[in-house]
């Protein structure tokens, strides 16, 4: 599903229609779920002229001459600018492209459509979208930003895997990422995020900052190291150990029985 490294490359595509006039909006009721009606998109974004991209986590943000918008993706949705997509194909989701699942658009001057695909129909667009419920952002977080991640106030805390899933505390980090930190960083995911020692907070910081880098370079949060193993019976593909598995912050987790502790 497409996690902060994955909306990052819509955010970058979605650069090429800067400077673009909005002739025609459109968008069904799944995509268009947060607002009053579909006919709500179709008549805001008429008319607009794209004046840059943003994001924070998995939201995308488009900057315009009037109101802000905002598209989020689900677990499958993709952004294309008519025949280019962000990204080639999303690891949990279909890597063919069909029309019925556009699920929202635009069209513009230039004759050129942004094209929002979801065979899901999770994802949605926004008008005005409110930042307040969400984290720092997880490619530009800081040392001071991490230490609010690993800061508890009463008791244990949740488990650090679902600590890092939690949008409201950091924006962008989804169920691949947050494996691939852990394992980078050795440490067990079922781990209270308040028992976490110094030296397990540094390690998961460098891990969290060479996570968000490599993988974007490499294209994916779905080209993570520990992805070998990442399947039953499968085995660390960093020391042979048993890859373990269960349910942390409502998503499969995996990791090796032999290094994370």
């Amino acid at each position: 599903m497409p996690e902060v490294l994955e909306v990052e490359s819509y955010r970058r595509l979605a650069d090429q229609i800067v400077g673009a006039t909005v002739t025609k909006a459109w968008a069904d009721p799944y995509a268009a779920k947060k607002l009053t009606s579909t006919a709500q998109w179709a008549k805001v974004v008429r008319g607009l002229t794209i004046t840059g991209t943003g994001r924070r986590g998995k939201l995308m943000l488009l900057e315009t001459s009037g109101v802000p918008l905002g598209m989020r993706f689900g677990m499958t949705g993709v952004l294309l600018i008519d025949a280019a997509a962000g990204i080639e194909g999303l690891f949990y989701g279909p890597h063919t492209f069909r029309s019925d699942w556009i699920r929202a658009g635009m069209a513009f001057d230039d004759g050129r459509q942004l094209l929002l695909h979801d065979p899901r129909r999770l994802a949605r667009v926004e008008i005005d979208p409110s930042l307040d419920e969400l984290g720092p952002d997880a490619l530009s977080l800081t040392r001071p930003e991490f230490n609010g991640i690993v800061s508890i106030n009463r008791g244990e805390g949740p488990a650090i895997k679902a600590r890092l899933l939690d949008q409201s505390v950091v924006a962008g980090v989804g169920n691949l990422l947050g494996d691939e930190m852990l394992f980078r960083a050795g440490i067990d995911p079922r781990t209270p995020t308040g028992r976490l020692t110094g030296e397990q907070q540094a390690a998961l910081y460098t891990a969290f900052k060479t996570t968000m880098k490599t993988l974007l370079r490499r294209g994916g949060s779905h080209l993570g190291d520990h992805m070998p193993g990442r399947a039953p019976g499968g085995l660390c593909p960093r020391d042979g150990g048993a890859m373990r598995s269960a349910t942390i912050g409502g998503r499969t987790t995996y990791w090796c029985s032999l290094h994370q502790h």
